[in-house]
């Protein structure tokens, strides 16, 4: 790489490093103050300080703040887990989808919901499990002497369509009660409290501390397996390990918000053609970026179609698809 472009580099690197956090601040305080009541700039300030009991108080403590942070949460999984299987698969289309986390997470969502409804408070921790296990069997359906990023979406490929078609069926048999899990399917922030926080945090937050030790391995592996086996690296067990890291990450965004799509897919894209592949910055960059995506974007889903509240897996999917094509475009132009 060019001086110019290492320059180029690492001065991006120093403007991100100071605008996306204030970003994340800006659309997050958006998200509070703005809906179908509109809350003044002062009396949130006067509830976040405990000045005076504002006639806001139970909307932004019980309803928005909660909501806002399960979005931070969401997106930085999201966003991360995308950032890693991109490096793991050498593959800049790779998402969470790819290693089954969508299609277990919805079958078992909808299992839960259709078949089981007498069992639906457990629906986190269903779809959580769901999701982990299909990455774990797609990953075992792909070892052969060695599990290879493309055995893996291969195997990712045809286990996404079973379940898919598993998912189908079940809609159809039980097209009655679809109507409570369309929702679900869409992916959306709608109704998460206290309650969905507490029990995605744990996951979440282990998930993000366990990228600072995946720094190392992320990198190492984007020279290439030869490469890195010679620099002492165990190739087969730190591309499982890095696998279930995302698969974990993007369980816990899934087991609350549902089918939430393209974070994983653009934002890490979007930060790499910034700052490149080193992940000691696209790792945190990703997070941050992802969770301020999903907090601008259930913002605007809630506030701008009032009455209705659009889910916000619907509007970053006509965002997102749109935008990764202009990036497509765009890097296969510079490529010619």
């Amino acid at each position: 790489m060019s001086k110019p472009d290492l320059l180029r580099r690492s001065r991006c690197r120093w403007i991100l490093a100071i605008v996306l956090p204030i970003l994340l601040i800006v659309v997050s305080l958006y998200s509070i103050v703005d809906g179908a009541i509109h809350i003044p700039f002062a009396d949130l300030m006067a509830v976040l300080s405990g000045q005076q009991q504002s006639v806001y108080r139970t909307i932004i403590i019980d309803l928005r703040i909660p909501r806002v942070l399960v979005g931070m949460l969401v997106g930085a999984c999201l966003a991360a887990s995308g950032a890693l299987l991109q490096g793991v698969m050498k593959n800049p289309l790779a998402d969470p989808g790819i290693i089954g986390v969508s299609a277990g997470g919805g079958m078992a969502a909808m299992i839960t919901m259709v078949m089981l409804p007498q069992f639906s408070y457990l629906l986190p921790i269903t779809a959580f499990i769901g999701a982990f296990v299909t990455a774990i069997v797609i990953y075992v359906m792909a070892w052969e002497n060695g599990a290879s990023p493309v055995k893996i979406v291969l195997a990712g490929v045809a286990v996404n369509a079973l379940l898919g078609a598993v998912t189908n069926g079940i809609m159809v048999v039980f097209s009655d009660r679809v109507q409570a899990v369309l929702p679900w399917l869409s992916g959306g922030l709608n109704g998460r409290s206290w309650h969905h926080l507490e029990f995605m945090a744990p996951y979440a937050l282990i998930g993000l501390l366990l990228c600072l030790f995946a720094i190392q391995p992320a990198n190492l592996l984007l020279l290439g397996d030869d490469s890195a086996r010679l620099l002492g690296q165990r190739v087969e067990l730190q591309r499982f390990l890095l696998i279930m890291l995302a698969a974990l990450l993007a369980g816990a965004a899934v087991s609350v918000a549902g089918l939430v799509g393209f974070v994983g897919l653009v934002v890490p894209h979007m930060i790499r053609l910034w700052i490149g592949e080193d992940y000691r910055f696209l790792l945190p960059y990703s997070m941050i970026g992802g969770a301020a995506l999903v907090v601008l974007a259930d913002g605007i889903a809630r506030s701008w179609f009032d009455p209705i509240e659009l889910p916000v897996g619907i509007l970053l999917a006509v965002i997102g698809a749109p935008f990764f094509l202009y990036l497509l475009k765009r890097k296969g132009a510079a490529r010619s």
